[in-house]
Formats: C-alpha cells, structure tokens, sequence
C-alpha cells in the first residue's frame, strides 16, 4: 500500500480503498489494451504510464493485450509498433495477449447465452435496428426476431459461422431491456459478420466479437482486478457489468472496470482516423513523422521515455476531459535535455567570417565543455582556423545598443575561442554582405588564464571552421496545426487548419565535425539555436538533423495578437528611477546560496517581503532559469509561495517548477519547493 502522505490520484485511490476493505494486493493485476489498428499517440501515454505505473506501485502484473475483434482495420505492422513504443517507454509487459487467443471462449459463452435464451440471431439491416433502438428519452421497440426460437437462433448462429451468410446480413444480439434508460443496454449487438482475413486467425473466423463482448470477457480471462478505461466507456459500464454477471464464477475474480478523461493535447489531432487521414493523403510523411503526436513521431524527433513520462505525471490522471496545452510536453523535454545534451557548434545561415590577424595556416583544437549541467560530461575539442562561419543574423553593420552580437567597432568573443572586434565588411553588387573582417584579441583566448581572458564583452557567438565544418540538412519542425483545437470546429475540417509553415528544411548548414558520428540515440543542443536529434533517415554521406525543441517557447510570442493603440506616455513619476520588487528579488537571490544562519533568514525575508508586489505574469518565465542558476530558482520559489497563499491558480507550469524544484540536488531548493507542494 502506499503511504498514506504520498498525494494519490483517485484511481489510485479506489484501489488503496479496495486493499483497505480487504482485497489481496497479490491478486492486484492490471492491463493496457491498445487495438492495433494505428500507432500509438501521446494520449496513449496516459494510459500506459497509469496502468504499468500502477504495476511498478504495487508489484502488480501488467498484461499487454490487443483488442484485435476487426480485421478489416487491424495489422501486424501495427502490433509491432505498439510493442516497439511500450518498451521504448521503459515499461515491461507480464504478457503478450490477444482478444483473439479468446475467440472459441467468446463463441462458446455466446451460444450458452442463447440456450439461456440472453441472445438472438437478428436479420434486420443496420437501418431498421437503429430505428428500433429509441432515444435517450423514449423506450426501444422490440426486432421482430427478439422471440424466435433458441432452435432457430442456435442454428443461425452456426450457419454464421460457417460463413453461409453475407456481411451485414445477421448479426447475434443480447436480449436486455429495449425499454433501458441506458441505450447501451437496448439489446446490443455480439457478433458481426467480416470476410476479411485476420492478422493471427487467418480466413479461421468470419465472425467477430464486438468490443463490448470481448473487453470484460478478456478481462475475466485474464483475472484483471481493475479495468482501466476512458470517459468515453463509462455508460458502458453497466453492460461490461451485465455480461460479466452471465459468466461469472463466484469462486473467481470479478474485473472492476473505472473510467478517467482521455488525454487531449493542443495544436493537434488524437483521433487515430484522422492520423491515418493524414498519413493516407501525404499530409506528412508517415506514422512517424515529426509533427505528429504519435510516440513513435515524438522519438524520432528526439523527445526521450523520460520527458514523456514526466508529462504524463505532471498532467496527472482526471475525472474531466480536457486539453493540454502542448507547451507542458516541450517544457519536460527542455528539463530533461538540458541535463543530458551535449553542446555543440552548427550555424544554420552562414555567413563568412575572416579574422585578418590569425595566422592563415594555423588552427588550434579547442576544447569545449559537453555539458556545463552535468560536471561529469566532459569535454571534446573542436578546431579554430582564420576563416569561420557565424550565423548572418548575429552581425549588423550598424545596431543600436540592445544589440548584443557582433557590429562594426564592437566586440564580441566567440564561444570557447577569442574575442574578436568587426573592422568591414566585403559585398556583392547587390550590396549583400558576403564577408566580415574581423580582428583578434590574440590573449583572450577562453581558458587561458590571461588578463585579457578574462575581460568581459556583452556578446558570445557561436561558429564552426569554415575549413573542418561538415554539410547536413537540418530539418526545423512547427506545429502541424494553427489551430490550438483544429477538431473542434463544426463547421470546418479539421484539415483547414493545417500549419504551411510546420515543416523548414535548410540543406546548407554547417556543423562542427565532432557531430560527424552521431547516431539516433545521440542527443544536442546546437548551442543557441536549440535541441537536435540524427534523423532515421540519415546515412554517413548524408547528415539530417530534426529540431526537437527551441531553447525557450516562442509560440506564444509569435500567436500574441497584435498591440492596441495606446494612449500618450504618462510622464515619469519620481520614482520610475527605482527597482522593481523583481529586479530587488533577482539581486538578493544571486547570493543566497553563499549565505547561511541570520543573514540566509533575513534575505527570505527580503524576498518574501518583495513578492507582495510582484506577479505571476513577471515570475512564469523565471520558470526555465538554469539549473546552475540556484539562486535565482530559490528566490523565485519563495515568491511563488506567497502568490500561491493569496489565490495563485496552479497550473500546470507551476506544477512543473515545484516537481524540478523538489527533484534538485541543492537541499535548500528541494526544502521550498517541498513546503508549496
């Protein structure tokens, strides 16, 4: 059991409930029960992560299971790629099942319920049973065939069997209660007729079980104690419960079947047939392409089993369908690379750079920290020559004094290397710039320990070696849709709302050679640009690399709606001069860490005392500061303690901060962010 201090979901909840009134934790066992009819998507994630968390709690067994009752959708390539992503997930099966390992068990039940005289063949269309069936407020009318003989009905359903009758032509049904206020009850239907061949069974069967048969009956097969499902099942419920009373041995374990909200996530689609839409018609480039929220998508663009299952955690388990925003997933997965990635060198939009002064035969390796994160990382070496490559973007001829990157008459260092100073500039007829000279502070190299190495300028650029730079693709991903709901519309197709923008590719960037052996499994932080991933379908003579995730969220930037007009400036009041409470938090926080006894408690003081006037809005992205950075993490969890004790709603950003905060090496930190928990 779990300890009565630890926070439970309330499927978690129900089961401590259950171990409280008796029920013995080794007959506990749980199952995932994809159907193989399409790949698994993050919504998925949910469910798994509950149920073989569930199994990690308690020791409890968990079951993989194919509910695989269609041929018509289902396929063994399908199969495959659930296994493949489970595993990726870090998770372990007990066993592999089938719905249709159970297939003679559910035929056999069947017919014991049409000699009890619980089951009829009906030969009415789709139509006329739908037309029967009544509405939520009216009762059901009774088929025609609902009295026939169980003679009549046993010999119908073995003629089924054989494959004697088209599709659609029969179909077995329950005998309920047409008159049900629950529409799920209104003698539903068992069996169907489907001439298509079965991924296991082959042409064995050409009739299928529906869902509903085959969901608890496997559940019981099984012994599965708790049933997980979504919200969707929960009218279900009750006929779940209905045909379980038909077969159930006292002496046996009776399933439990409870319901929590699908998990939806914003900016793009869960409906498996709308993925297959989209793989169908060439939207995107296959089940596994990058824009698509499905695990094997997410994997190849080089999200890890570690940050979705922290998404999963931090989105927790509800009782109410909702969305997601998807700025928590790519949140867990900056957390997550930022501990783990190694930073490297690529400049996506070169621009040549000359230092004049550099002597032209000479390079130098020089090393680079892997993960300033991580103190363990280690280094790699990377080679510097007179001619370099920057990004274009980081130079202007002439910039006002926010511009921090390189500008003529200005210095800037480049990382890991020298402090350069722009001099002029070589252009085309057309006035582009297709050189900077530059020269080269020949002491301030980075390490040195030279008084010039030392000397500090606003600016630090990335580069690679024009001479020892390698070529690749960079593939640079968006959201697939505009649209932060694009299904929702009524009145338009979810494809309307499909991003133009979801897909850049460069084919001219220029990488440090360093990354010339990477594999998929390897992970990067092209230092300023964000995180990166080798592609599947890169080769030793062709290097493709996929965005994961910039270095902060510019969405929201990009989607904020355009400013109102304003009214003149008001005139600066006498202490527009003055800190804000941020900026006297930022202060204090910086030397926190190098305080201890009256002095550590009088500067909580001082924070505490500023928070009264700072927001919410001007904290959220402090969220992301870096891990190194503990100060600054400290001062901004103690403020938002206080938001929190005056009414600060806790969304899932804030959840997100805590959990980091509770999880960091530095006790103090941990100690804060326990107390807001």
């Amino acid at each position: 059991m779990k300890e009565a201090t630890e926070s439970l979901n309330f499927i978690e909840q129900i089961i401590e409930e259950d171990l409280a009134a008796g029920f013995p934790q080794e007959k506990l066992r749980f199952r995932f029960p994809p159907e193989p009819n399409g790949y698994l998507h993050i919504g998925h994630a949910a469910s798994i992560c509950l149920n073989f968390g569930l199994g990690e709690t308690y020791n409890a067994p968990v079951n993989l299971r194919f509910d695989d009752t269609n041929p018509s959708k289902e396929e063994q390539e399908y199969v495959d790629a659930i296994k493949r992503d489970v595993a990726w997930m870090g998770f372990q099966w007990a066993n592999v099942c089938y719905a249709s390992d159970y297939f003679q068990q559910l035929h056999d039940w069947a017919v014991t319920l049409i000699k009890a005289g619980k089951a009829y063949v009906d030969g009415q269309s789709s139509e006329q049973m739908a037309a029967q069936k009544g509405t939520p407020t009216s009762p059901g009318t009774d088929s025609p065939h609902r009295n026939q003989s169980v003679e009549e009905n046993l010999d119908l359903f073995a003629r089924m069997k054989a494959g004697e009758f088209a599709p659609g032509s029969y179909v077995l049904r329950a005998k309920i209660d047409m008159a049900s206020t629950n529409m799920h009850m209104r003698d539903p239907i068992l069996y169907r007729i489907i001439k298509k061949s079965h991924h296991r069974t082959g042409s064995d069967w050409c009739i299928y079980p529906m869902y509903d048969w085959a969901h608890g009956e496997s559940d019981y097969i099984e012994q599965v104690s708790h049933s997980l499902c979504t919200l969707e099942f929960k009218a279900h419920r009750e006929l779940y419960d209905w045909y379980l009373d038909q077969i159930h041995d006292p002496s046996r374990l009776r399933p439990k079947q409870r319901e929590f909200a699908r998990r939806n996530l914003s900016y793009t689609v869960m409906s498996k047939r709308k993925l297959l839409e989209l793989v169908q018609n060439k939207y995107v480039s296959g089940w596994d392409d990058p824009r698509m929220p499905t695990i094997s998508g997410l994997r190849r663009r080089g999200y890890t089993p570690e940050s979705i299952r922290k998404f999963s955690e931090l989105s927790g388990i509800s009782k109410r369908d909702n969305v997601t925003d998807v700025s928590l997933l790519e949140f867990c997965i900056r957390e997550d690379l930022n501990k783990t990635a190694t930073r490297v060198m690529a400049v996506l939009d070169p621009v040549k750079l000359v230092l004049t002064n550099y002597p032209k035969a000479q390079v130098e390796m020089l090393d680079a920290e892997n993960n300033p994160e991580d103190p363990n990382s280690g280094t790699h070496q990377v080679p510097f020559s007179r001619e370099l490559y920057i990004e274009r973007e980081d130079f202007l001829e002439s910039a006002g004094k926010n511009f921090f990157r390189l500008t003529l008459g200005a210095e800037v260092r480049l990382k890991s290397a020298y402090i350069i100073k722009a001099e002029s500039v070589v252009k085309d007829a057309e006035g582009n710039i297709l050189e900077i000279h530059a020269t080269c502070d020949m002491d301030s190299k980075s390490g040195s320990g030279t008084e010039a190495s030392t000397r500090k300028v606003k600016g630090t650029l990335h580069w690679v070696s024009i001479a020892h730079a390698i070529k690749a693709e960079v593939r640079e991903y968006d959201r697939l849709f505009s649209d932060e709901a694009p299904d929702a519309h009524e009145d338009k197709n979810f494809l309307e709302f499909l991003n133009p923008n979801s897909l850049k590719v460069n084919k001219e960037a220029y990488l440090e050679p360093f990354l010339a052996h990477a594999t998929t499994a390897d992970k990067y932080q092209f230092q300023r640009l964000g995180y990166f991933v080798l592609d599947s379908d890169a080769t030793a003579d062709r290097l493709i690399f996929n965005k994961t995730v910039g270095l902060k969220d510019s969405w929201a930037k990009q989607q904020a709606p355009a400013a109102k007009p304003t009214a003149p400036a008001p005139k600066p009041q006498p202490n527009q001069g003055k800190k804000s409470a941020l900026s006297e938090v930022q202060q204090i926080s910086k030397k926190l860490t190098n305080l201890s006894g009256d002095k550590l408690e009088a500067a909580r003081q001082d924070i505490i005392r500023y928070a009264a006037e700072i927001s919410y809005e001007e904290i959220e992205p402090l969220f992301g500061t870096a891990a190194k950075k503990v100060g600054t993490r400290i001062g901004v969890m103690l403020v938002l303690g206080v938001l929190l004790k005056n009414g600060q709603e806790r969304n899932a950003a804030v959840e997100a901060f805590i959990e980091a905060g509770k999880s960091d090496s530095d006790e103090m930190l941990k100690a804060e962010a326990e107390a807001i928990a």
